[in-house]
């Protein structure tokens, strides 16, 4: 028995020293195996819209473009993918075996992409590459006109509220509800007006009195209270608020205007969109012509989602999903600073009227308080439980508004991130949001269609449901 209990006592430590051996070795990974190089025979050159663009879209495209740029390589347009990431060049034109897309993606380097979870290239795929950079990696053949989108009336169901804007003496609250701006008595939400747009006609040919043929997305009052302007897909429209007449009419945009903010002087309109994943559209409107003064291309990387003039009118404030608050200088266009620190879009952002500090609002849930002469962030004030859609700073100094997706309006100071107040919460995830000029009256709108009404201690005024009372609202005269 002894003799046997030895013998598995050897065992049992060869067995651990074994172990222990292997233990000790670094794992190693299997290796990767090259994609095949095959040989393409054609005749007609390699197109790069029409045989390599489809490939990058459909196998790099989600980690190298819009808010995701791994090694820092943009591959959403030809110039950006040209210009390289943080390992330099990626193609290098005439060599594609020194080009390190190709070598890359066919697997012969490390990192290989696309990452082991995702699709590779097949071999045809990795040939088209490789004889395009052969020949040159000559850029689009021609500018691609995008199809025209045709859009349609929203369905009747649909009418969230993504604009509010109150008038001066806040007997007036305007309200974008689904695609049309409604002017409501701000005491007993009756509709006092409703804002129909020039020649509105679906692609049936039928004629709509509503104010945009898709949804308002957008809503700005000008400082002396005389103009209106709203945004939708692709247009711009300024009214006049006395009379809810179409003043003018300004097409050209990319997608959907988002953002909309007048300068202190109300003689420029700074507007914010774009489409999502390409670049963020920030362009400044001459209110008096409607024409472009400023298109501030590559503001964002993404869609830009706020803007925000200093109390000054020198400086515009923008933010997009790309995470970044920047500034620019409003006279030329140029860029001044930015400011990162949010991980998720930056849904919108603000100015102090001292000019000293800027506050912006989070897909992550967050507020952000920037020291805009530092160029640093000076504080996170959290306390929203989903994303911060809207953030409006009051005239009473240090504080600011916020909406969330969480259904409350809440009221913070600036200068050290205390809640002050939040509003008895609401029944929907907010969308809008309108401070009066003197602070006393809130407005918060949401995605069901409702309007919650508040005074300045927090006390719910009035639930308003712009539909429902009164069915169908005087129209401006049409003046032919």
């Amino acid at each position: 028995m002894k003799g046997k209990t030895m013998f598995l006592n050897s065992i049992f430590s060869v067995a651990v020293a074994s172990v222990g051996l292997f233990a000790d070795e670094p794992k190693q990974s299997a290796p990767v195996k090259p994609i095949e190089v095959v040989e393409l025979q054609r005749k007609d050159p390699v197109s790069y819209d029409k045989d390599v663009e489809p490939i990058f879209v459909k196998k790099c495209n989600f980690c190298h473009s819009g808010n995701i740029k791994e090694g820092k390589l943009d591959m959403s347009t030809f110039e950006a993918l040209m210009k390289g990431g943080k390992k330099g060049a990626s193609i290098v034109p005439g060599k594609s075996k020194e080009s390190l897309l190709y070598q890359l993606a066919g697997k012969t380097q490390r990192p290989s992409m696309p990452p082991k979870s995702e699709e590779p290239l097949t071999p045809q795929e990795l040939a088209i590459v490789k004889l395009w950079i052969d020949q040159g990696a000559k850029a689009p053949s021609a500018a691609r006109v995008k199809p025209k989108i045709i859009v349609s009336l929203p369905p009747a169901v649909l009418h969230p509220i993504r604009g509010l804007a109150f008038n001066k003496d806040k007997t007036a609250l305007f309200a974008a509800v689904g695609n049309t701006i409604l002017q409501l008595d701000a005491s007993t939400g009756e509709t006092k007006k409703k804002f129909v747009g020039k020649n509105i006609t679906t692609k049936d040919g039928k004629k709509h009195e509503v104010s945009h043929v898709s949804l308002v997305e957008s809503l700005a009052i000008s400082p002396d209270g005389k103009n209106l302007a709203s945004g939708s897909f692709q247009e711009l429209r300024i009214w006049n608020t006395d009379t809810g007449e179409e003043v003018r009419k300004i097409e050209g945009f990319s997608d959907r205007i988002v953002a909309l903010a007048f300068s202190p002087d109300g003689k420029l309109l700074a507007t914010a969109g774009g489409p999502p994943t390409e670049e963020g559209e920030v362009k400044l409107i001459e209110v008096a012509s409607g024409k472009v003064v400023q298109d501030l291309k590559g503001a964002h990387s993404d869609t830009a989602f706020g803007v925000s003039f200093s109390a000054d009118g020198k400086m515009l404030a923008t933010c997009g999903a790309d995470k970044f608050v920047k500034i620019f200088n409003v006279a030329d266009g140029k860029f001044i600073k930015s400011f990162e620190g949010h991980t998720h879009h930056v849904l919108d952002v603000g100015w102090k009227s001292d000019g000293k500090f800027l506050a912006s609002a989070g897909a992550d849930n967050a507020i952000k308080v920037w020291d805009f002469e530092k160029g640093e962030q000076a504080r996170t004030v959290n306390g929203h439980s989903k994303q911060v859609t809207k953030i409006s700073f009051t005239s009473t100094n240090p504080q600011f508004a916020t909406t969330s997706g969480d259904k409350t309006l809440r009221l913070w100071n600036a200068d050290n991130g205390s809640a002050i107040k939040t509003f008895p919460a609401a029944e929907e995830f907010l969308y809008a949001l309108a401070v009066s000029q003197d602070s006393k009256l809130f407005a918060a709108g949401g995605d069901a269609g409702n309007i919650y009404l508040f005074d300045d201690q927090g006390k719910l005024l009035k639930k308003l449901d712009p539909l429902s009372v009164p069915k169908e609202a005087p129209k401006a005269p049409d003046k032919k």
